[in-house]
């Protein structure tokens, strides 16, 4: 596979369409890891892997984001090879299924060999917690293959990253970062409208933090072609409610953080639970589609009088 073609047959461009017809795209979550904070373990071969993955496709998912690296909180990085040998397979034996879909697979890493490799197997988008800013060859491979990329705001390190969190406005801060790592990219030859942002959620933030960012969505909106947003089964979730809730068990919270933004006009929502994320989207469609009626037929009337 062309690492462009998803540009050329308009696959990527697509999904801001379908964000004005259908609400945001469902980015399922594929972690080929050991310590991935919720589902490590569970699919860290590659046969359940890419069973897991035929599974959010059947679900609903318009993206499968594979990763074989955790950046939890206090997760320790593993070299490119070890994180290759865990994704390229899963990769390269979900491309087919996943293009004959209409979807897409983003690699979620932070080295520029294992973006690189994933590529050249399959990958279609670039998935950088650390925004490219990692590794000094990443913007390079980016640019030379001339794929999407996802720039996220991330305070310090995942091994150290919320030992204290600190800023001065956040809204404005992530805001400010992420504009300048946008001009860096298109320095080095990155469209804009390749270019999604992510907050970062959880990723060097207190928990009012979080929440800011979640209230404050729309001010991410324009920055570049598209806002990815990830809440799914974060910690913030258990805080909020004053219990010990294990991450499997915060589907509702997640579900509401998700709702709760989506007037903010995320493009694509980065989650575990595919099958129910899309049962609320298509509830809050429907409804959505329902008050656009009612508006049209009152301006309607109102030219008629």
């Amino acid at each position: 596979m062309m690492q462009a073609d998803c540009i050329k047959d308009g696959r990527w461009a697509g999904l801001a369409r379908r964000r004005a017809l259908l609400g945001p795209a469902v980015m399922g979550i594929v972690n080929v890891t050991p310590d991935s904070f919720s589902d490590g373990g569970l699919f860290d071969c590659a046969d359940a892997a890419i069973k897991h993955g035929l599974a959010l496709l059947s679900e609903g998912a318009n993206i499968l984001d594979i990763g074989g690296e955790s950046t939890r909180p206090g997760a320790i990085p593993v070299s490119p090879d070890q994180e290759q040998q865990r994704i390229l397979p899963v990769i390269a034996a979900l491309a087919a299924p996943v293009r004959q879909s209409g979807g897409l697979i983003s690699v979620d890493t932070r080295n520029s060999q294992t973006m690189a490799t994933a590529l050249a197997v399959g990958a279609d988008i670039v998935n950088d917690v650390s925004a490219l800013t990692h590794d000094s060859y990443a913007m390079s491979v980016v640019a030379r293959a001339g794929c999407p990329v996802i720039l996220m705001h991330m305070q310090g390190r995942p091994e150290s990253m919320q030992e204290n969190p600190y800023y001065v406005k956040i809204i404005e801060d992530i805001v400010d970062w992420l504009k300048q790592r946008i001009e860096d990219c298109i320095e080095n030859g990155i469209a804009r409208d390749r270019i999604w942002v992510d907050p970062g959620v959880g990723f060097g933030k207190t928990i009012d933090h979080n929440l800011e960012i979640l209230a404050n969505i729309a001010r991410f909106q324009g920055l570049a072609s598209g806002t990815l947003l990830g809440v799914s089964r974060k910690s913030f979730i258990a805080t909020i409610t004053n219990q010990q809730i294990a991450p499997g068990n915060r589907l509702p919270g997640s579900l509401a953080a998700m709702m709760a933004s989506l007037d903010g006009m995320p493009i694509a929502i980065r989650v575990h639970d595919v099958a129910a994320t899309c049962q609320a989207l298509a509830v809050w469609q429907a409804i959505e589609a329902k008050k656009d009626n009612r508006i049209k037929s009152d301006c309607r009337k109102q030219r008629e009088h």
